[in-house]
């Protein structure tokens, strides 16, 4: 008998602020930018795309295609995503 497997998905479980708060933190902490895109993808589809995509005043299919796997979206559309998720961006002194 063959095992069947079912995908994985992410934004299912981001079902608060703490969860997709501390998600994105650590994506962050790790700074790779791949992933960090993903991340934005993943919590805007937690959100609800159309909603983010009203926020930024970008079309929902722009939006997809921006967090496609091996986009390259520009850093002022990624902003505007940030900002409409209501996510921050920190900055800290890292030790030498």
């Amino acid at each position: 008998m063959a095992l069947k497997t079912i995908p994985f998905v992410l934004e299912k479980y981001l079902d608060s602020e703490e969860l997709i708060q501390e998600y994105f933190s650590q994506v962050l902490a790790d700074g790779d930018s791949e992933e960090i895109i993903d991340a934005l993808g993943v919590i805007a589809r937690a959100r609800g795309m159309a909603e983010i995509a009203a926020k930024t005043g970008l079309g929902r299919e722009s939006l997809y295609k921006t967090f496609a796997p091996g986009a390259k979206p520009r850093f002022d559309t990624i902003l505007k995503v940030i900002r409409a998720l209501g996510l921050n961006l920190s900055q800290r002194h890292a030790a030498a």
